[in-house]
């Protein structure tokens, strides 16, 4: 559902040894998503990968290693869509509701819900020290929005009294919320109606245009 990105890799790999990196992190962060993290062994991920033990030990040492890695793979994946240039940087009332529209369209949404959310839910039951890396992920996310929204503001597009930084976190709450009841329900109803709501409530704070209409209002 995400444009799919790289983590960061060691400078020191070769261009295959970034490949197999990249491969197991692909098919832990599918078995972490699926099994749980306690339910992913390295037997599991080395079948899966089509790896060697040294192979896995060599890239990822601890488990601890390997969450860690995942987290910033699936957070790069979801950061580098929400930076694309579809968006328009969530500058305007328009590109939250292009936003939205997308995962209201697509079909699957409510199937595969948030790969970064369903990943921290799996995560911070364990006993695993990656909890600053999890926050760090989603405060990125967050300031994704806090940037579009301080950019609004900065055009006239929204009013002053705005607090970006609450709208940001009522934006992600809403996707987040929204997608879990969705995947419950087995239907998108409730995304569509948390990300409407909260980017309805975004636009309680629009500035009347020269033509008298709130900016990302149809007339």
């Amino acid at each position: 559902m995400e444009a799919a990105t790289e983590a960061r890799v060691p400078q020191k790999l070769t261009g295959k040894g970034q490949a197999t990196r990249a491969r197991i992190l692909e098919h832990a962060s599918e078995m972490i998503y699926a099994k749980g993290v306690h339910a992913t062994n390295n037997e599991q991920l080395r079948h899966a990968a089509g790896i060697s033990g040294s192979q896995l030990n060599h890239y990822f040492p601890t488990k601890e290693s390997l969450v860690l890695a995942v987290i910033e793979w699936q957070a790069q994946r979801v950061l580098t869509f929400h930076r694309s240039e579809r968006f328009t940087h969530f500058d305007s009332l328009d590109s939250l509701r292009e936003w939205a529209g997308f995962y209201i369209a697509y079909e699957r949404s409510y199937q595969e819900g948030c790969t970064l959310g369903s990943l921290a839910s799996e995560i911070i039951k364990t006993d695993l020290d990656v909890r600053t890396e999890l926050a760090d992920a989603f405060e990125q996310w967050r300031d994704i929005f806090r940037d579009g929204l301080e950019r609004m503001q900065s055009l006239g597009r929204i009013s002053v009294e705005a607090d970006p930084t609450r709208l940001a976190h009522l934006l992600l709450s809403a996707f987040q919320g929204g997608m879990l009841l969705a995947q419950v329900a087995r239907e998108i109803a409730p995304l569509n109606d948390a990300l409407r709501a909260a980017i309805d409530y975004v636009q309680t704070f629009a500035k009347p245009t020269a033509a008298g209409v709130p900016d990302g209002v149809i007339a």
